[in-house]
């Protein structure tokens, strides 16, 4: 295999999957490619706490991502919904949804059904936070999640203009904190070009995250979404989220680094999957058309999961 610029980087790999590199198609969207079809597409499925709703209105997503979820239906709850998607084949579940002005998904009021499944079901269970306070942490660590989810964002601009949100980098930092005192294991995300497709903060996010006991970390990029005021904004170049990828491996060589779901697509996101390799990335969601070949030219071997890219590593099994 040939090495890239920084060596350690494919030797982190090398350190959590020898040999390996793992791909993954949640159910959160239909994927087939010539080289990997879903097999059940309701093995692991995201719900939405509060439908399409949120209060934030955030510039990049407006409640768009929360429209393709399941949501808790507002005549039952949380527990019967996944009864239902257990008879149907799910086995899993990342729950999320749309925040309050505080930036806080309402996790806490469903920590009793969030048990109840995980014990009752047998489901495995990831969330999807926004801001964590210690009655949420305090919460989730009773429901016995599997692992949390949250955006780290290291700009006080971003926080306001992008989220709407009255709150500032401290506050995202003392979330991780609250995760790792509770026990929660962490597998925070950076959205790369989240400032309206440029770079602001982006290194801040990446030493919070390196200062603080998490699984890993999961890069993902700004996709303008229709009918956003981010729908025209172009993503970042390809080569500025290589450097930032690059980056990110290096800071991090002894923590699982992964690809996620958001990502632009077409060439740029083929060329960006076959950065990810080569600067030794251990996982990719949803993979462009003919990265797992790349992948296997470089004398690596794919691993396929049909869940979310960080359950494996947040379980402690890998991938």
């Amino acid at each position: 295999m040939k090495e890239s610029g920084n060596g350690s980087a494919l030797a982190a790999r090398r350190c959590y999957s020898p040999g390996e590199i793992h791909f993954h198609a949640p159910g959160l969207k239909h994927y087939e490619t010539a080289e990997f079809v879903q097999r059940n597409r309701r093995e692991f499925v995201a719900i939405s706490l509060t439908g399409a709703s949120c209060a934030l209105r955030c510039e990049h997503c407006q409640g768009r991502m929360l429209e393709s979820m399941y949501s808790v239906p507002g005549n039952g709850g949380l527990y019967d919904l996944c009864q239902r998607l257990a008879a149907n084949g799910t086995h899993g579940v990342l729950v999320s949804g749309g925040s309050d002005r505080r930036g806080r998904v309402p996790h806490a009021a469903f920590a009793a059904d969030l048990r109840r499944v995980k014990e009752r079901l047998g489901f495995k269970i990831l969330v999807h936070t926004g801001l964590v306070d210690r009655p949420m942490a305090e919460a989730l660590a009773a429901a016995r999640v599997d692992g949390a989810m949250i955006d780290v964002i290291g700009s006080d601009e971003t926080i306001r203009r992008v989220y709407h949100l009255d709150a500032s980098v401290r506050d995202f930092e003392r979330s991780l904190a609250l995760l790792e005192e509770y026990g929660i294991p962490s597998l925070p995300h950076i959205v790369m070009g989240l400032h309206y497709g440029a770079f602001r903060g982006e290194d801040a996010a990446l030493e919070i995250v390196a200062a603080h006991r998490v699984t890993g970390l999961v890069l993902v990029t700004l996709v303008p979404l229709a009918g956003t005021p981010m729908q025209h904004i172009p993503p970042p170049e390809t080569a500025t989220l290589t450097r930032f990828v690059e980056k990110a491996r290096g800071r991090l060589p002894d923590k699982p680094l992964l690809l996620g779901c958001a990502r632009p697509s077409g060439e740029a996101k083929a060329a960006l999957d076959r950065a990810a390799i080569d600067v030794g990335l251990n996982g990719i969601a949803f993979p462009a058309e003919r990265t797992v070949a790349y992948a296997r030219s470089k004398g690596l071997k794919p691993v396929f999961h049909e869940a979310c890219c960080g359950l494996g590593w947040l379980l402690g099994n890998g991938g």
